[in-house]
């Protein structure tokens, strides 16, 4: 790097070379150095967290005279573009780096420092008027802000992308159960026929479980709602001034509409992180629910002329380079394969969360990337697999009608009439000679032909609309 395109920072450590046109400053320059494991960097969304989290932290220090009212000014704009991502590129810190995320703290005090200095008319590094430790970072500690952040992000981004997410998929699920509800088909069970059901039963079941996992998600909100702010170092809030972390967890809570108090014990919320293990764990049960969903919807749609075909999902795109005319239920593989990343994730977060020891948890970037991405991840895909296949799903009628005729399974409805075993003898008989239950009750008389039609009728297998 020629010295036209550096500029020299200095920490508690000494001088360090940072690129001229960075926000950040030397404490970030070494993370970088450090922690070149993955490139990939932490999740935006914890940066915006802490970008809205430093801009509420300076408006309370300004009212505790802390910090001077020019400072708070310059502080809360700067911090409000972290917020809003305009300044996404100067977070540079890779997620595997300290465990306590102080390097991404210090990369967020360095840049709203510089950026508080650009906007004074100051050099960028000068630290006037705004110190990254001094001013940026008064009343608070990596230990406290990092866990922070994390509940603010995860639960901001359950509230705006994931449930609005499932919601689509519930009220698209919903609708199918109504405009399937007279369509009348073989159940299934152990993946054999078993007695009717109608389709929309099957899709309200569906709905079902996309409605609980909205719920789900609620409730790992409802977990997330303590926040460590006002710990400090080891939790005995050394150097917080009274009342701080109250009041900016006020103004948090006011921004985010979402319920966000102190914790009631710091000790607890910085030596641990049960309640993010908690919020992970419902994030594993809306997939395995959801994975369920679309694992169905591809066996019903099988086919679409040697499988189940009970049910027609949209056309998205070819399905094979060599077989022509071959489509495939690619959106219900993708939402499977999101799935399956999200249950992996929370073994991650599960064990993150196991290890934490005495004062603090020290997986805390590992586990915050991990939630994080399971909640993009759901979130994209559940407004895909709404609008390119459960909003589009047609069901074929007639087919359903055909296999429930086939299916021996219907003989159930005779056993109040002629007994178990008579009735097994006839599937078994129907089975052997390719025949339908009907044609076989019919060649041995066993009823009166309307008395039969009554009994075997579907609708009467179902109950009444």
């Amino acid at each position: 790097m020629s010295n036209q395109n550096i500029r020299i920072e200095h920490d508690t450590m000494g001088e360090m070379e940072v690129p001229a046109e960075a926000l950040w400053g030397a404490s970030t320059q070494r993370a970088v150095l450090n922690f070149p494991v993955s490139g990939e960097g932490v999740d935006p969304a914890l940066i915006h967290a802490y970008g809205q989290m430093k801009g509420a932290a300076a408006q309370v220090n300004e009212e505790l005279r802390v910090i001077t009212s020019e400072q708070a000014k310059l502080i809360r704009q700067a911090a409000a573009e972290v917020a809003r991502g305009d300044l996404n590129q100067h977070f540079v810190v890779d997620v595997f780096q300290t465990g306590s995320g102080t390097s991404t703290n210090m990369n967020v005090n360095e840049v709203i420092s510089n950026r508080c200095c650009q906007l004074a008319g100051e050099p960028v590094g000068s630290r006037h008027p705004v110190h990254p430790n001094d001013h940026v970072n008064a009343g608070q500690s990596s230990n406290d802000t990092f866990p922070t952040a994390i509940h603010l992000a995860t639960a901001v981004s359950m509230k705006q992308s994931l449930i609005p997410a499932l919601e689509r998929c519930h009220r698209a699920l919903d609708s199918k159960a109504k405009e399937f509800y007279d369509v009348i088909k073989i159940g299934r069970t152990h993946l054999m026929d078993a007695t009717p059901i109608r389709l929309g039963e099957e899709f309200s079941g569906y709905s079902r479980q996309l409605e609980l996992a909205g719920e789900r998600v609620q409730r790992a909100i409802h977990v997330l709602l303590e926040l460590p702010l006002g710990g400090t170092a080891v939790g005995t809030g050394l150097n917080c001034p009274p009342g701080f972390a109250q009041r900016v967890i006020a103004i948090l809570a006011e921004e985010t509409e979402i319920p966000f108090v102190e914790a009631r014990n710091h000790f607890e919320a910085q030596g641990a992180r049960d309640a993010l293990v908690e919020a992970s764990g419902l994030l594993r049960g809306v997939a395995t629910g959801l994975f369920k969903v679309a694992n169905d919807l591809r066996f019903l749609a099988s086919g679409p002329r040697c499988g189940i075909a009970e049910i027609a999902l949209p056309e998205t795109q070819p399905g094979s380079s060599i077989m022509p005319g071959k489509v495939n239920p690619v959106i219900c593989e993708s939402v499977m394969q999101v799935c399956a990343q999200v249950i992996g994730n929370d073994t991650a977060v599960a064990w993150g969360g196991a290890n934490g020891n005495l004062e603090l948890n020290t997986m805390m970037p590992m586990m915050a990337q991990n939630v994080l991405r399971s909640i993009h991840l759901l979130s994209n895909v559940c407004q895909i697999f709404a609008e390119k296949c459960l909003e589009g799903i047609q069901a074929n009628a007639e087919h359903c009608r055909e296999q429930i005729e086939w299916s021996m399974a219907i003989v159930t409805s005779l056993v109040p009439e002629i007994g178990y075993e008579k009735a097994a003898k006839i599937a078994k008989e129907a089975v052997a000679r390719r025949k339908t239950v009907r044609e076989i009750c019919l060649e041995q008389n066993l009823m009166a032909p309307e008395k039969l039609d009554a009994i075997l009728d579907p609708a009467t297998m179902v109950g009444s609309a």
